[in-house]
Formats: C-alpha cells, sequence, structure tokens
C-alpha cells in the first residue's frame, strides 16, 4: 500500500508539472520565420498592352494617330536585397509583342503601328510585409516599332525607340522558392524618326503604351 500511495504521489507530480509546461508554452506565441526576398530570380511574364502611336510629317504636320492593342509575352531577371521590411533592387525584361493598329483618316490610305518587341532595365523599391511584397518600378525602355503605310502603294520602316517606363505591382511567395504577381506599367517610348520611301513623305512616331500583366518567377 505504501508503494502504491508513494508511486501515485509521483505520478501527480509528474502531470502537474508537464500541465505547467504545457501551460507556459500556451502562453508563448509560436510565429513562423518572414519570408526572405534578398535573392536572385528568373521567370515568365504575360499580359494585355493598349496606348496610341501619334504619327506626324517632318514638317509637323498630323498624319494620324492610330490605337493599338494586344498580347505579350516574356521574360526578365532581377536581383533583390532586403533590409527589414524594405526592399530594393534592379530588374530587366524582354517581350515579344502582338500590340498594334491602324486608321485610316481617308478611304484608301491606312496608317499602321506594330510593336514587334519591348522591354526595359529597371531600379524597383518596395515594403515587404512576410510572404507579400508591394512595389514601385521604373526606369529606360525600349523597344522595336514598326510604320507603316498603305495608299497603292506599301510603305513600312522598323527603328528601335528609346524612352522610359514606370509601374507598380504587388508579388506573393508561394514558397521560399516560386512567386507570383500581377503589374501594371506605363511606357513612353518617345519620338522616332522616319525616312519615308516611294514618295511617301518623312514622319516622326510618338508611341505610348499601358500594360497589366501577370508574371512567375523562381528564386535562385
Amino acid at each position: 500500500m505504501y508503494r502504491l500511495v508513494v508511486a501515485s504521489a509521483g505520478l501527480l507530480a509528474a502531470l502537474s508539472v508537464s500541465a505547467f509546461a504545457a501551460d507556459q508554452t500556451a502562453d508563448v506565441p509560436m510565429t513562423a520565420p518572414g519570408f526572405d526576398w534578398t535573392g536572385y530570380y528568373a521567370g515568365l511574364q504575360a499580359g494585355y498592352g493598349w496606348g496610341q502611336s501619334d504619327i506626324t510629317g517632318t514638317g509637323g504636320g498630323a498624319f494620324s494617330s492610330p490605337d493599338i492593342d494586344g498580347g505579350f509575352v516574356g521574360g526578365h531577371i532581377a536581383g533583390l536585397w532586403q533590409f527589414d521590411q524594405a526592399v530594393i533592387g534592379a530588374e530587366a525584361e524582354l517581350n515579344y509583342s502582338s500590340i498594334s493598329g491602324t486608321a485610316e483618316p481617308e478611304p484608301g490610305n491606312v496608317f499602321g503601328t506594330d510593336i514587334k518587341w519591348f522591354g526595359s532595365m529597371n531600379a524597383k523599391a518596395g515594403y515587404a510585409m512576410d510572404r507579400v511584397l508591394v512595389y514601385g518600378i521604373g526606369g529606360v525602355a525600349f523597344a522595336g516599332v514598326d510604320t507603316s503605310q498603305a495608299a497603292g502603294p506599301a510603305f513600312s520602316n522598323t527603328r528601335t525607340n528609346v524612352g522610359w517606363t514606370v509601374g507598380a505591382g504587388v508579388d506573393y511567395a508561394l514558397t521560399d522558392k516560386f512567386v507570383v504577381g500581377a503589374q501594371y506599367r506605363y511606357y513612353d517610348f518617345g519620338s522616332e524618326h522616319y525616312d519615308g520611301s516611294n514618295g511617301f513623305t518623312d514622319r516622326d512616331q510618338d508611341v505610348k503604351l499601358n500594360t497589366v500583366g501577370i508574371n512567375l518567377s523562381y528564386k535562385f
């Protein structure tokens, strides 16, 4: 009987200690470590773009202003560094584009603009909330833009435009390696001069573009 009482007392003491330890543990919140955005990234993006192309004669006379729209798909690389909740870095992108449009100011006289490709080199800065990153982005933009005119004979000329871009977006880290996001960008590719041919007048073309897109990145 004595041994049973001693054993029972020991069991009760052990259970009391375990319960106390469990209560102490319950009082301490268990928090998972936050996602670290520092690293190098590579990925793909796709989306839709719309804008306008202002075509004017070299002397300043207005020709036409085709509205442009269409899809794009491309790739990007980036490097990010996180300091507390601030994130800064750099990103480069290049896209294949089917963004184009035409205008017909008079019957049989059709002006066209076709953005064959576009890209940019950017600075990026944002605010991290664990796995969510809200950011702004901007930098130097460039594009391969074709201008054309069909008025009986046809004229077409492609040049590389250089301008600027600015935008904003949000990224979400699905895992420690894969990040998805959405982004809005505004591009101003500037004004580029095109020499006419076959009797067509020389012209300047100023192209502006808005895009919305989604992206998927892999963190190295």
